[in-house]
């Protein structure tokens, strides 16, 4: 009994799935005679513990026994196998890992026993010594110029094909005893692609021996396509291939082509056709010109021909694996040398990517959808989705760089990694998973013979599989989980890779530009834009010189990115602006890895460079925020609550005011570049962008308020004393309005309100300490731009004290407050502080700018009477008034103007036109009835026009204060720099007649609206 039990817990450690079973089957009398000792059946049992399914290893071993009962010299080969470890579980892998090559093993023991008692190379073993053995199996002579068989019947065949199973055998016996089998798995799939074109290279001499004088009036060469050409062959797969001929000398080509059809068909036969042993696999010919509508043999002058007038793009990208495998070797040369170039041209092909992308998309729907999620060769995530990706980077590329052009995955993949064209780590995770899948198709394979890319079902199958492919401790559920897992990062690269922006644009150049040849560049710079090439091509070449891998991605980017900076304004700043950029990060591995792969930062980045001063300026600050053009999410302004947070880690972090100050203005500094890079790439609009703008500087505004407060606590007349009084930062203006542009100065007043008991005086001194010390920490000169800060909209303007108490602005409000004054609170808006003051001050407000029954006929002509003195008294001399895009008429103030009169007269009655924003007034206008839709369309195109421009003026030049700002301008260039910025759909010319169009249609409503002149 325990002697059952011990033998029960061995088969169960050797990963028998029927214990039951194999104890009884492993008393079988004639199977332990074989053995001939229980030290011997000893051995066999630990070397079935490497088989894929034990089980069925156990059963072949019993068949192979009653074999050899009958079978002396098999036997005396068992003898020598069983004293080998090796030689033992290169038996049992076989006789537990394919069932067609067991099968061979019980029908032709000795052959099969001696092939796996052979230490020998089967991997790797020289390609001319497996066609010599396949050759000498049908007796013909491997040195002959053109082999001829010794006869062209079905025992030759049987014989080549016998040949091909014991080679088959050995090296399936040392792939699935392999302990790093994703790491084999090339050399298994060379030798694979050898032997069958030693099998091509056979069927053609048995071919041969069926015809008079061997068919000699036909030079004919095998050329071999898909895995077969690349060297890279399954098991079992159909050996893709294309036939061509030539006459040999003295013959006539019509005679040539009837021979060479014959010997083609003859070598599908060969390899295919019914004999007395099993099929190798399908010759498939269906790759060759025309597919199978056309002819099976052409010479070669008709292959040029097809290719050069009618080859579809996927044909081109068939031919990247083509290689001469069989027959005519020099024809095969030369076969191969007449089509490469055309394959290298084909990317100038109109269309080529899109074509290419295509194909893929058709191959993936044509996967039944049952099928679907157990497709390794095909689906999403499959081995398609590796080589496919690889070819369109090699085809784009490889016209200009000849290391890339290999037709094997893993060679092509490795030359694009050296190169630069795929990210090391991309490379490889892409080389493990491409294995990976490819060792699981091959196990899959081996199991039955059989041409299949499907993954198993049954938990027994998945199983065997997990065994076979070296993942016996993770058992079924931990290969589910790898595939699963290998699916998603090969579809997630491939997508990364496969569209990519910069292939198409690649694709287009010529093969000159693509090479950025010196001659060819100046031609082009000059042509598309640049004003200066000659200098251009300096900064090109310090990008590019040098044997690098910077320089070598380099070579990659710029030839796209030279169009993409001459579709900006200004395509020699950008490209100077590139040369400093990349100087800066060109170290840094995620810079240009992130140009290379991202679907859109290197298109953007040279847009913004090309169009904007400003954002050239910004990067170069912050080289690191290159990283924000990948992602429409980080170009969006942050969160009030992010922000929020960002101050008080600043507060907490620094130890001194300076330090403080100079990371809030970092912080502004930063969310003006974000801002700045969505406006200019369309994923922020304009409202939105205004809005960000003041949010950031209500962050700056907070943080100085909390540094000047912690400051005053620590430090002079107060430190450690109770704060005298609460203080408080209302926004006006454009700050208040949430409308600031990017050289906008923060319009603020200051409240304060005495605490504890303290005077006035007290209360107003710190107070206006406080005032001042913000004023000052945030204009002050230092490494980040200033903020200022503009309290003129307070009471009595400059005249008035720069802080008030509460009280003091409840007097002033009830007793002196002029029209002007209940206009600037319109947009008054809480900002900072103490959030109870904040509160009570806007409730003190809102009665007045909100004024029950609005304002009376005197006040609305000293508003009409204000602005007219504005528009004559305030605007520049020399500029004229209709490009003033602040005072101008129709312009911004306009507008604003407007909208403020109307809530004035009716927003206490209309709830909705209680609100700083311009647009939002108007709109709630229209909604109560007051504006007509065609009204508030054309004074909100106006006016969002008008901000726009302001915003590209700054954006464009890289100034953020000065008059000009305001102007539109005279100077073409600028014109045009300004449309390209602001995404205008047209050029200079065209955006000067929209904007003084749109001006003239908005003053027409303003002139009815606001001044009450009625149209003549």
């Amino acid at each position: 009994m325990a002697r059952e039990l011990s033998l029960s817990r061995k088969l169960r450690r050797a990963g028998f799935d029927d214990t039951a079973r194999a104890e009884g089957l492993w008393h079988d009398a004639t199977l332990q005679r074989l053995f001939g000792s229980p030290e011997t059946a000893e051995l066999w049992l630990e070397a079935l513990n490497s088989a894929a399914s034990p089980d069925d290893g156990l059963l072949t071993l019993i068949r192979l026994a009653e074999a050899l009962e009958s079978d002396a010299g098999a036997r005396a080969v068992w003898d020598t196998v069983s004293q080998d470890e090796s030689a033992r579980a290169r038996v049992c892998v076989i006789a537990g890992g394919s069932g067609p090559l067991a099968d061979d093993l019980v029908r032709r023991p000795q052959q099969m026993l001696v092939a796996l008692a052979s230490h020998e190379l089967a991997i790797g073993a020289d390609a001319r010594e497996v066609r010599a053995e396949l050759l000498g199996a049908v007796g013909a002579d491997p040195e002959a110029d053109v082999p001829v068989a010794t006869a062209g019947d079905s025992s030759t065949i049987d014989a080549m094909r016998r040949a091909y199973r014991l080679r088959l055998t050995r090296i399936a016996a040392a792939d699935l005893t392999s302990e790093q089998p994703l790491s084999l798995m090339p050399a298994v799939a060379a030798a694979l692609a050898d032997l069958a074109a030693a099998a091509l290279e056979a069927s053609l001499a048995i071919a041969r021996a069926t015809l008079p004088g061997g068919g000699a009036e036909a030079r004919l060469a095998i050329i071999g396509m898909g895995k077969t050409g690349g060297r890279e062959l399954n098991y079992v797969s159909d050996v893709d291939v294309i036939y061509v001929v030539e006459p040999a000398d003295g013959a006539d080509e019509e005679s040539a082509i009837q021979v060479g059809t014959k010997l083609a068909s003859a070598v599908a036969h060969a390899c295919a056709g019914s004999s007395g042993e099993s099929p190798l696999w399908p010759v498939d010919a269906a790759l060759r010109p025309e597919g199978k509508q056309g002819p099976l043999v052409r010479t070669l002058s008709s292959h040029v021909a097809y290719y050069e007038r009618w080859a579809k793009t996927w044909e081109f990208q068939a031919l990247l694996k083509a290689r001469p495998v069989a027959g005519d070797a020099e024809l095969g040369q030369a076969y191969r040398d007449a089509l490469q170039p055309m394959v290298w041209r084909a990317v100038t092909r109109e269309n080529f990517v899109e074509d290419a992308r295509a194909m893929r998309r058709r191959v993936e729907d044509h996967v039944p959808p049952q099928e679907a999620d157990r497709q390794i060769k095909l689906g999403k995530g499959g081995l398609r989705d590796v080589e496919f990706t690889l070819q369109l980077l090699q085809l784009v590329h490889g016209r200009a760089d000849g290391a890339i052009r290999s037709g094997n995955t893993l060679t092509a993949l490795a030359a694009l990694s050296a190169g630069g064209y795929v990210g090391r780590a991309d490379a490889s995770q892409l080389s493990v998973c491409y294995r990976f899948l490819r060792v699981l198709e091959h196990r899959i394979q081996l199991a039955r013979l059989r041409r299949t890319h499907l993954m198993p079902t049954s938990e027994s199958d998945l199983r065997k599989l997990a065994r076979a492919a070296g993942l016996r401790q993770e058992g079924a559920e931990g290969l589910q989980q790898r595939w699963l897992a290998t699916r998603r990062e090969v579809r997630s690269l491939h997508e990364e890779l496969f569209y990519r922006p910069l292939l198409p644009a690649v694709a287009q150049l010529s093969a000159d530009e693509a090479a950025l040849s010196p001659e060819a560049a100046r031609e082009r710079l000059g042509a598309i834009g640049y004003r200066d090439p000659k200098g251009a091509m300096r900064h090109i070449e310090a990008l590019t010189e040098g044997i690098s891998r910077r320089a070598s991605i380099q070579r990659q980017l710029l030839p796209v990115m030279l169009g993409w900076f001459a579709e900006g304004a200004d395509p020699d700043r950008g490209l100077l602006a590139f040369r400093r950029l990349s100087d800066e990060l060109g170290s840094a591995h995620w810079y240009l890895k992130l140009l290379r792969d991202s679907p859109s930062a290197a298109v953007r980045l040279a847009k913004v460079l090309s169009n904007s001063q400003y954002m050239a300026d910004q990067l170069s600050r912050s080289p690191e925020t290159v990283h924000w053009l990948a992602d429409d999410d980080a170009l969006q302004p942050l969160a009030w609550q992010r922000l929020d947070g960002e101050i008080d880690a600043v507060l907490h972090r620094a130890d001194a005011e300076d330090k403080a100050i100079d990371s809030l203005r970092a912080i502004r500094r930063r969310e003006l570049a974000r801002t700045a890079a969505g406006e200019l790439l369309g994923v922020v609009d304009p409202p939105t962008a205004q809005g960000a703008i003041a949010r950031v500087t209500d962050m700056a505004l907070q943080g100085a308020l909390r540094i000047a407060l912690r400051t005053a606590e620590l430090e002079g007349v107060w430190a450690g004393r109770p704060a005298p009084a609460t203080f408080a930062i209302i926004a006006m203006g454009r700050l208040g309005g949430l409308e600031m542009g990017y050289g906008s100065d923060a319009d603020v007043m200051f409240v304060y309100e005495p605490t504890g008991g303290a005077s006035d005086a007290d209360a107003n001194e710190f107070a206006k300490h406080i005032a001042q010390r913000i004023r000052a920490l945030l204009v002050a000169p230092g490494r980040e731009p200033s903020l200022q800060v503009d309290a003129d909209l307070r009471p009595e303007g400059r005249n008035g004290p720069l802080v008030r108490s509460f009280a003091s602005y409840t007097e002033y409000y009830d007793r002196w407050a002029e029209t002007w004054e209940r206009q600037a609170l319109l947009r008054a808006r809480a900002n900072a502080g103490d959030d109870g003051l904040r509160d009570r001050f806007i409730a003190l407000i809102d009665p007045l700018r909100y004024a029950e029954g609005g304002i009376d006929a005197g006040q609305v002509r000293e508003i009409r009477r204000i602005k007219a003195r504005v528009e004559s008294e305030r605007l520049p001399r020399g500029v004229a008034p209709q490009r003033h895009l602040k005072l101008g008429p129709g312009a911004l103030a306009d507008v604003e103007w407007t909208a403020q009169l109307l809530q004035l007269q009716h927003a206490a009655d209309v709830p909705a036109m209680r609100t700083t924003h311009t647009l939002r007034s108007l709109q709630a206008a229209h909604d109560a009835g007051i504006l007509a839709r065609e009204d508030v369309e054309l004074l909100s195109d106006a006016w969002l026009l008008a901000s726009r421009l302001r915003a590209g003026l700054a954006l464009w030049s890289g100034r953020t204060s000065g008059a000009a700002l305001d102007v539109l301008p005279l100077d073409r260039r600028d014109l045009t720099g300004l449309a390209q910025t602001i995404g205008f759909g047209g050029n200079g010319n065209e955006l000067e007649e929209h904007y003084l169009r749109t001006a003239r249609r908005a003053r027409s409503v303003i002139n009815r609206v606001f001044y009450g002149i009625e149209p003549q």
